[in-house]
């Protein structure tokens, strides 16, 4: 058996790597600081991970899922975007809402009826925020992205999803004007702090660097992350 806590770290690390674009190591600090919860917290859950041979790591290293571990980590995952899409789309959940209640349900066991919310949802490939959903068979691809704040100035990029999920930053993006699929116009920054001021649809908006971090986009002629690459960003309209 395993307990919800144990999920919890799985789908932790598994986000962590994912955010880093690449099947790359996360260490100890890096994901304590993810969960809110002390190193010496995460240390003793880690060493009952290890011994359950879901995680791999030597101390004071970075720390990888098992090939067992990976695959509950993003049996999880797709548990927990699925019924962020469905508290979305079929029960008129808002955005900034779904993520605490998907925190809850994703633990649920029943195989059949994460399916039957699967094909009832028309096996969806993102999730309200714009991030992938897991097949059933774990599969899923790291799409290319960047961040607003890697946009240039003069240069248009499209919204396709966000870094945190926290309900105050995702109802701050709605404040600002921003959803999935927006087109944004960086039209300045300060080098002092490098503050950026953004139009979308004509309204002009001026955004933090760290807003900006956790902001993620393609260029505004791709529909998706599936079609977008760095190369697309070559050629911008200016």
């Amino acid at each position: 058996m395993i307990s919800i806590t144990e999920e919890n770290y799985l789908k932790a690390l598994l986000q962590l790597q994912l955010k880093k674009g690449k099947e790359e190591g996360v260490g100890t600090n890096e994901l304590a600081e993810h969960l809110s919860i002390k190193p010496a917290t995460a240390n003793d859950m880690l060493k009952k991970l290890k011994e359950k041979k879901w995680v791999d790591y030597e101390k004071y290293g970075k720390l990888f899922l098992s090939k067992t571990g990976k695959k509950i980590a993003v049996e999880v995952l797709r548990k927990h975007r699925l019924w962020e899409t469905f508290l979305y789309e079929k029960l008129s959940f808002t955005w900034d809402e779904v993520h605490e209640v998907a925190e809850q349900l994703e633990h649920i066991q029943s195989v059949k009826l994460l399916d039957k919310i699967d094909e009832m949802l028309d096996f969806p490939e993102f999730d309200p925020h714009g991030e992938i959903i897991p097949n059933r068979k774990g599969e899923f691809k790291i799409h290319f992205k960047k961040t607003l704040e890697e946009i240039n100035v003069g240069e248009h990029c499209k919204m396709v999803s966000v870094n945190d999920n926290t309900t105050n930053f995702l109802q701050y993006v709605v404040k600002v004007g921003l959803g999935i699929n927006n087109i944004i116009k960086v039209v300045s920054k300060q080098s002092f702090d490098n503050t950026m001021e953004i139009e979308v649809d004509g309204h002009v908006s001026n955004v933090s660097q760290r807003f900006a971090k956790n902001i993620y986009v393609v260029c505004k002629n791709c529909e998706s992350p599936k079609t977008c690459s760095s190369k697309h960003f070559e050629n911008v309209s200016l």
